[in-house]
Formats: C-alpha cells, structure tokens, sequence
C-alpha cells in the first residue's frame, strides 16, 4: 500500500512540470496568433543575421512587413535593432535601414540602434529611442511564434508594445516551426519562472 501511494506521488510530482511545460507551448503558440495593425508612432524591428551586408531571409521578411506598416501609414517611424553579430560585417540594425532606404523608406523615417545581440538587450535599446523621440505606443515585428516573449520582454521595458508578426514568415516547414516553438517554450518558461 505504501509502495503504491509513493508511486502516485511521483508519478504526480513527473506530471505536473509536463503539464505546466504544454500550458507554456499553447500560450506561445496562441499569441503567435495575435496581430495588431496600428495606428503606432513606430514598428520596432527586432534583430535578426545579415549576410555580408545583406539581411537574412528570415531578417528581411521583418523588415518588409514593417515597411509595409510605414507605407500604409500605421506607422511613423521604423526603428531596427541589432548589432554586429559573430560572422556579420554590418550591424544588423545598418543593414536593415540600408534596406529600407533602397524600398523607398525616407532616412528621417529610420531609427536604428547597433549595440544589441540579444532580444533583451534590443528591447532596451529601443526604449532608449522611443525616449528620446518621445514616441508611445509601438508595434512588434519579428516571426510569429517569437511574439509572446518579445511582447514581454518589451513591456517590461517600459514599452507601450503590441505585436505585429510577421504574414510572411520564412518559418513555413513543420519541423521549422516545431523547432523554433520548442526554443521560445523553453526561453518563455525561463522568462516566467525568472531565469
């Protein structure tokens, strides 16, 4: 009897993380669902690789929904995050402007920042500019299922942010996105525990 109910116990005490680790993975994954179109002062762009000096597939995409945002008028202002990565040549944040410039984005529509590498250090950045330009409410831009960390990360920045992921993400394959929603459960499970 007494072997039987320790067997329930641990049984309980193995489920109970399991459990809470699927709860964290369906908020992911709903708030990847989530989209917010402006009006904004500005998209904040988060960082992402550059090739050379060119952004990544994945970096461009952020980039061309926020352009999209700017050119519909739901936002004033496009600020890029990111700065030199470890095989990079340019800040992110350059090569994303250097982008925007060639889509027709005006150089007084741009800010950008080229000190971040994490989405932390690129959030706070951001805060810096917003400040410093007396901006409020900004829209998010990164890949859909990145949004229910960055959102809050944001937020506990000091932002007025709201998602705005991008329609176009280059996380199209299941085994991509099955990947990238594993990485965010386990850094938004860090995140909510205060690791």
């Amino acid at each position: 009897m007494l072997k039987r109910r320790w067997r329930w116990i641990v049984a309980v005490v193995l489920l109970i993380p399991i459990l809470w680790i699927g709860y964290v993975m369906t908020q992911v994954y709903r708030y990847s669902l989530e989209r917010h179109t402006g009006p904004a002062d500005a998209a904040i762009v988060l960082g992402a690789a550059v090739y050379g000096e060119r952004p990544s597939p994945v970096f461009r995409e952020r980039i061309n929904h926020a352009i999209d945002l700017y050119q519909d008028g739901s936002v004033k202002y496009l600020i890029f995050t990111g700065g030199v990565g470890n095989r990079d040549e340019l800040a992110e944040a350059e090569a994303a402007r250097n982008y925007a410039l060639r889509m027709g984005v005006p150089d007084d529509a741009i800010l950008i920042e080229t000190i971040s590498t994490t989405t932390a250090e690129n959030l706070a950045q951001a805060k810096r500019l917003v400040d410093e330009h007396q901006l409020g409410r900004v829209l998010l831009v990164s890949d859909p299922l990145h949004m229910q960390r960055a959102v809050s990360l944001a937020r506990d920045a000091g932002l007025d942010a709201y998602p705005s992921p991008t329609p176009t993400t280059r996380y199209r394959t299941w085994r991509s996105q099955w990947s990238f929603l594993l990485r965010e459960t386990y850094f938004y499970a860090k995140y909510t525990l205060g690791i």
